[in-house]
């Protein structure tokens, strides 16, 4: 399995490169997606409706619009309807879901048909994705917790394996306990020409161009007789996950039995990011503030490395925090910012996921703050499109540079300075 983003590999834009992170889209600005592709009889129904879809592309990922249509009708309450963070989701046609067996992370071959009686949410993962996946795979745990314990036991989620270059059951069992999930869903893999057929039947654009993963991160809602109900996309917005959650909690409520709602935990009107020209203050859970608040914002430089406890299944997670303790020496002689690690935490599988690795880190304590942000909208304001990414401000709070992936204590220092030139 690749060990994440190489950083001498990373991508860094400073201020005087062509471009810098920048704010969440606007509302009225969903994302357009890739291609659907279906057999001819749903293409004619396709003539009566069409809908905006979503690819992600990744180098462990971006985002890449593209076109396409596909049957049915835009669903959700009318705040989804004009949010840009979630997808309201898709009705669809009622067809028979596409059959298939795979192999889960335990090994064991599993069948679309044995879970017929539960409803189904069907999604699909890179197996090693850095950037929307996380998102994806929350917001699903998230939709079952709403719906609480009883409704829980008629749901059943099932990952389909994206990732064409990362197909060993190794690969699925490793996405499955970096993000908790072992025991919380079926993650599926096989050959890839057993893959590909599972991504034709659903109509789901996957490609891979050495490590660029594109693919788009479809969620089927399967109703308890076997056939697709509503199609969803997930957004990449930090600050939505929650959002999201709760728009598939009221699809699969439509479809159990008795129809159980959800806890209502979020409104679903747009939720705007804290960008680095606003002033903040947020909780510190480890490292040199393991309580109390941390300013962010204008009035002196930054440097934040957002992240989260996930990053362990491609990064050296350990790593990469202690040589942030190497840059903070470094920075105290230079003069440099200090660094803040900001843990993103609407990916995490719960909040107290990284402080759990912090306080079993052994050795020299971490000399820096880390900090929560709890609700995403640090993450959506300073622009973060995959993790670990390192964003580095000035007393204005106008970003100077960004970097995907852990850097070395020297190369982190050289970005610094050379951004403050």
């Amino acid at each position: 399995m690749p060990n994440g983003p190489d950083p001498s590999a990373g991508t860094s834009v400073t201020s005087a490169g062509t471009s810098q992170p920048g704010p969440p889209r606007p509302p009225g600005g969903r994302q357009l997606p890739g291609r659907w592709r279906r057999a001819a009889a749903v293409a004619i129904t396709a003539v009566a409706a069409l809908i905006a879809s979503l690819v992600v592309s990744t180098q462990h990922h971006g985002t890449t619009p593209a076109a396409s249509g596909a049957p049915g009708s835009a669903v959700g309450q009318p705040d989804a309807l004009h949010n840009p963070g979630v997808d309201p989701g898709t009705v669809i046609p009622g067809r028979p879901a596409p059959g298939f067996t795979l192999t889960d992370q335990f090994g064991q071959h599993v069948s679309l048909s044995q879970f017929r009686g539960k409803a189904v949410v069907l999604t699909f993962v890179d197996s090693e994705c850095t950037t929307v996946c996380p998102l994806g795979t929350a917001s699903l745990t998230g939709a079952v917790s709403l719906l609480g314990p009883a409704a829980a036991r008629r749901i059943q989620i099932l990952g389909i394996d994206a990732n064409p270059n990362a197909t060993a059951v190794s690969d699925v069992r490793a996405y499955s306990q970096s993000h908790a999930l072992m025991h919380s869903w079926h993650f599926l893999t096989g050959s890839r020409a057993q893959l590909e057929a599972v991504w034709r039947a659903y109509n789901v654009y996957v490609a891979a161009k050495n490590n660029d993963i594109d693919h788009q991160p479809a969620i089927y809602l399967i109703d308890p007789q076997g056939r697709e109900r509503v199609l969803y996309l997930t957004q990449m917005s930090y600050a939505s996950v929650g959002q999201q959650a709760q728009i598939i909690a009221d699809g699969l409520s439509t479809v159990l039995p008795g129809h159980p709602q959800p806890r209502r935990v979020v409104p679903l009107s747009y939720i705007r990011g804290v960008p680095p020209t606003t002033a903040v203050t947020v909780p510190g859970i480890g490292g040199s503030t393991p309580s109390g608040q941390v300013a962010l914002g204008p009035g002196h430089p930054h440097v934040l490395v957002f992240a989260a406890r996930w990053l362990g299944e491609t990064t050296d997670l350990r790593a990469g925090l202690r040589d942030l303790s190497a840059y903070q020496e470094l920075a105290a002689r230079r003069g440099l910012p200090s660094p803040v690690v900001v843990d993103v935490v609407p990916t995490e599988s719960s909040p107290a996921a990284l402080p759990r690795l912090l306080a079993g880190l052994g050795g020299a304590p971490l000399r820096y703050p880390v900090v929560a942000d709890t609700a995403g909208r640090l993450a959506a304001g300073y622009g973060v499109q995959d993790m670990p990414w390192v964003v580095v401000t000035g007393p204005d709070g106008r970003v100077l540079a960004h970097h995907l992936g852990w850097l070395s204590a020297g190369k982190l220092a050289q970005l610094v300075a050379s951004s403050q030139r």
